[in-house]
Order: structure tokens, then C-alpha cells, then sequence
């Protein structure tokens, strides 16, 4: 599949049938992220993946999404080793090499066939209570990851795209 065809193709998936991933689509998902690029190549990224029932149940607590799926990875970065742009702003690159990370993933599970989306509404102190975080890591989103449920859609929104003119600029933004 070429990759326009890829990202077209990928929508939120919001329902997921009860078969279970098999463990090297698991490994594949997180080999896309391990080749994701990062600021420096300090690679911060952590996964956490749950696939045991009790672990699963648990996430409950930080977010009301998850439709069941039986796979959550949860993605973090690691405060202590992220490129920071010291010598302008400090501005901490974590969270962008960690969104960079799950887009990766994200492709990688549609390529599989699998389904996902992003949670990003969830309780971060919550959640690190919960999965006993360290205070150095930072969590960013949460992935639920299955086979598409034979009901899953894209929403009605998912082909409602601005036309490239309207986000586009060339040599000077107007």
C-alpha cells in the first residue's frame, strides 16, 4: 500500500472485536516506533502495553474511552533525557517526539489491519498513580489497539478536509 493510500485509508477506530492481537503485530507496532525520528536521536519514548485483563480493567480509572480493545499502549517521555532547545527557549521537544512516535505507530497498526485512535482524554496524574509512573515520565496518549469490530466506520467527519490552499503559504505568510 503506498503511503497516501495508508494515511487516507487510517480513521479513528471506536469499536473492536474481541480477537486477539497476535504478538508480532504487537512487535511490529512497537518496531515503528523504535525507527520513529526524535530531537537528537535521544529517542524518549516509553511504552507501556497492557494486553492482561486486570491491567486493562485498571485504565478505567484515568479515561472513559477504550471500547474494549484488547490491547491499550500508553506512550510517555522521559522529562530527564528530552531535548530541551536551551539555547533559545527551553522548549522541551518530549511531547513532539512522542506525538512523532504514535503517528508512527498509528500507520503501522492500519498497515496491519488493525484499528486505533488517539485518546488524549484521559487523567495524566491518574494514570501514572494508577500504572505506578515514575515522576519523570510524561504521559502523551493512549493507543487502543484490536481488529475492527464488523460494525467500525470512519466518523462522518473523516473525509471533511480543508482544501491545501487554506493551510498553505509560500515565501511569506499573509
Amino acid at each position: 500500500m503506498d503511503f497516501l493510500k495508508l494515511a487516507k485509508e487510517r480513521y479513528s477506530c471506536r469499536s473492536f472485536s474481541t480477537k486477539e492481537v497476535e504478538q508480532e503485530k504487537i512487535d511490529s507496532i512497537l518496531e515503528a516506533a523504535k525507527v520513529a525520528p526524535t530531537a537528537r536521536n535521544l529517542q524518549p519514548q516509553k511504552i507501556l502495553v497492557l494486553t492482561a485483563k486486570e491491567e486493562l480493567d485498571k485504565l478505567s480509572l484515568c479515561t472513559k474511552y477504550g471500547w474494549n480493545a484488547p490491547v491499550m499502549m500508553i506512550i510517555f517521555y522521559d522529562k530527564d533525557i528530552s531535548y530541551k532547545r536551551e539555547s533559545y527557549d527551553n522548549k522541551d521537544f518530549g511531547i513532539i517526539d512522542a506525538s512523532i512516535v504514535t503517528t508512527h505507530m498509528m500507520l503501522e497498526i492500519q498497515n496491519l489491519g488493525l484499528g486505533t485512535t488517539w485518546i488524549g482524554a484521559f487523567d495524566p496524574d491518574k494514570l501514572c498513580e494508577v500504572y505506578n509512573i515514575p515522576r519523570n515520565l510524561e504521559p502523551i496518549a493512549i493507543l487502543p489497539v484490536g481488529y475492527p469490530s464488523e460494525d467500525a466506520k470512519p466518523s462522518k467527519l473523516h473525509d471533511i478536509r480543508k482544501d491545501i490552499s487554506e493551510f498553505t503559504y509560500y515565501n511569506k505568510i499573509n
